[in-house]
């Protein structure tokens, strides 16, 4: 059955939603536009902050499993509630262990809280933004994805000065997560009441063994290797392969966000005309195409054609991935779980490994598995179709 309110009443948990995904980006960027310095205070090598780093990988994969099993008990906006409290602490007791204390083992506890925070905050707040959409009767999911990367660069705006000032960790990410902690927390009020009673979802199967559910997870597995590969890699790559100097490579990777946000912006106007498949299909050619440019293409133009290409197609998939998992209200928390934890399985061992076949192959050649990465993203689109109605 189709939704019938007033679609203004929807408005203020969608304007509570963009900003929580802002935030969620915010505190992201704050965090990492100061690991050079955390690096320096703990006197680590690359290597030995890697390791490190790996304590927030640790926490959101320990967090993103059972996420859909806590907003079924209780909310979403409790949820991200939740997280943003374990994120908060996580980068407040960071700030401590690397800027008063110089501890690495502190260091890496505020890590594994961070981790499980995101975790928990970035499924609740898609199980939300998918409410709202469906609320909306129209696509508004990838401009909350938007919201996100408006957030991580307004973080990273920030952390510029910052660093650049060498400002206190505790007063610069210290403060930055107080204050995203107590705003998520007034505007996470505003949500949508939950859907689904608990004693019901409790008695529904395991999400995991729903194949339509897992191969959502395979695409949204593959498109993120796309936005992650180029997140990681992009501008190492063109410093490594054209030789390009590093303000090229920085350069690069910003014309990639740019294009992404871009086309996150613009993407529901042709989901809601075209459908998610046949999007989705344009979407990863652009990508694979863009790729193929980036490595092949050689003329500088034809490589910032590539990029922008790259940026379009990689775009959709994980925000359109999240509201497939969501078409079933009843089903959302628990669908979308375990579509961000196979998404999230990309971010966190796709880089590591494109690195490992960069030292044999060459960094830009590398990339030629990102294309190649898209075979299975478009044999799993159909996947994200809206199921459709009984009867």
């Amino acid at each position: 059955m189709r939704w019938t309110g007033a679609v203004p009443s929807v408005i203020p948990a969608r304007n509570a939603v963009a900003l929580t995904f802002g935030l969620n980006g915010f505190c992201f960027a704050t965090l990492f536009s100061r690991i050079p310095d955390i690096r320096e205070r703990l006197d680590l090598d690359n290597g030995s902050l890697g390791l490190l780093l790996l304590a927030i990988a640790a926490g959101s994969v320990l967090a993103l499993p059972s996420s859909g099993r806590l907003i079924e008990r209780g909310s979403a906006g409790g949820v991200v509630r939740l997280g943003a409290c374990f994120v908060a602490a996580g980068l407040l007791l960071t700030s401590v262990g690397a800027g008063l204390l110089g501890s690495v083992p502190v260091c890496a506890v505020g890590f594994f809280l961070d981790g499980i925070g995101i975790g928990l905050w970035d499924v609740a707040m898609n199980v939300e933004g998918a409410e709202v959409e469906r609320r909306l009767e129209r696509t508004v999911m990838p401009r909350f994805h938007a919201a996100w990367s408006l957030g991580s660069i307004a973080g990273a705006a920030v952390g510029i000065p910052m660093a650049a000032l060498h400002a206190p960790l505790l007063a610069h990410v210290g403060t930055a997560a107080m204050v995203s902690l107590l705003v998520v927390s007034a505007v996470s009020r505003t949500f949508l009441p939950p859907t689904t009673e608990p004693e019901v979802a409790a008695l529904r199967r395991s999400a995991w063994l729903e194949p339509r559910t897992l191969a959502i997870g395979v695409m949204v597995l593959s498109f993120a290797l796309v936005e992650g590969s180029a997140n990681d890699w992009l501008a190492l790559a063109l410093i490594d392969g054209y030789d390009a100097r590093h303000w090229v490579g920085v350069a690069g990777f910003a014309l990639f966000v740019t294009a992404m946000t871009t086309a996150r912006f613009v993407g529901p106007v042709f989901l809601d005309r075209f459908g998610r498949a046949p999007v989705l299909w344009g979407t990863s050619a652009l990508a694979a195409g863009g790729v193929l440019l980036v490595v092949l293409g050689g003329a500088s133009v034809v490589v910032g054609l590539g990029i922008v290409l790259w940026g379009l197609g990689a775009a959709l998939g994980f925000p359109v991935g999240m509201s497939a998992g969501a078409d079933d209200p009843g089903r959302a928390a628990a669908r979308v779980s375990v579509v961000s934890t196979i998404g999230y399985a990309a971010f966190l061992a796709g880089p590591p490994l494109l690195g490992q076949l960069g030292d044999h192959v060459g960094t830009l050649d590398s990339l030629l598995v990102v294309a190649a990465l898209m075979v299975p993203a478009a044999m799993s689109v159909l996947a994200a179709r809206p199921p459709r109605p009984a009867g």
